[in-house]
């Protein structure tokens, strides 16, 4: 048999183990896919925030940029990596926008949710595990306690100057409707102005990096329920006490409230108020 006959006698499923997997499985995966994203997210994002925070002098203080750049080329790397199995919501209020506009099975928001704190959950894990020492090292020096909130910026988030919680939770629907207006654009299928082919990951990490340089100082620019809540968690379970929960000015909910009802305005502005004109000849991408 020639090699081309016989290249065409293997059946899709042999050729491609993806084609065979069952709905459950492939499931499986896309949870883990989301615990994977978020957990790339937070390994290298709160690393860059104990940096920033922990040492003195600190290389970022005067180039916070760096900072923002992190977070941002975190994000963009986990979509790289995780964008083709999930999709990479990796943010709760993501996933709850792509539920109320694109189609997203509702069925599937709940579990999202969880693998998305499960793994950044994990990334707290993983930075205390690179940090632990120095961060006993900064408290020492600086007389702070966990439990008095020492180094807590390295983990979770708190209103900046002047910021009040309220004013913050306010904060947080901005910040995260900005977002999610961003990634609905940046991923329209009819969005003949959107980035081509897998260049879209970085333009949205981008953004990621431009909030956080503009308006980041507010309240540290958590923009994700899950990027607050599962590192948070794990700081309360790791000796910081009230400074995590409830927290500065029982601030504890108010980067869950307000990102998940920002994503909501963000997806709904975009969805309604810029998708209905753009243009419907072609579409320039995959289905959202």
């Amino acid at each position: 048999m020639p090699i081309e006959q016989a290249a065409q006698a293997i059946s899709p499923a042999t050729t491609d183990p993806a084609a065979s997997m069952t709905p459950r499985k492939a499931f499986v995966g896309e949870l883990i896919s989301e615990a994977v994203a978020i957990c790339i997210v937070m390994t290298f994002g709160l690393s860059v925030a104990a940096m920033y925070t922990l040492y003195d002098p600190s290389p970022y203080k005067t180039a916070y940029w760096g900072v923002c750049m992190t977070w941002g080329m975190a994000v963009s790397i986990s979509i790289y990596v995780t964008g083709a199995v999930s999709g990479t919501h990796a943010n709760p209020g993501v996933t709850l926008a792509l539920a109320l506009y694109r189609g997203f099975p509702w069925k599937k928001v709940l579990p999202y949710w969880c693998a998305q704190l499960v793994g950044a959950f994990l990334g707290a894990a993983i930075v205390y595990a690179l940090y632990y020492n120095v961060i006993d090292h900064f408290n020492a020096t600086q007389n702070l306690t966990r439990a008095g909130g020492g180094a807590a910026g390295v983990f979770f988030t708190a209103p900046g100057l002047a910021v009040t919680t309220m004013k913050g939770f306010i904060d947080e629907i901005i910040l995260t409707a900005i977002l999610v207006f961003g990634i609905f654009a940046i991923t329209d299928e009819f969005n003949t102005m959107a980035p081509q082919a897998n260049f879209g990951a970085i333009v949205i990490g981008l953004l990621v990096a431009v909030i956080g340089a503009s308006m980041g100082y507010l309240e540290a620019w958590a923009i994700n329920p899950a990027r607050d809540l599962g590192p948070r968690t794990f700081a309360w379970l790791m000796g910081w006490d009230t400074s995590a929960f409830p927290g500065v000015g029982n601030y504890w909910w108010a980067p869950i409230a307000g990102p998940l009802i920002g994503a909501i305005i963000g997806g709904g502005v975009q969805h309604l108020l810029i998708r209905p004109f753009l243009p419907r000849d072609t579409p320039v991408a995959g289905p959202q």
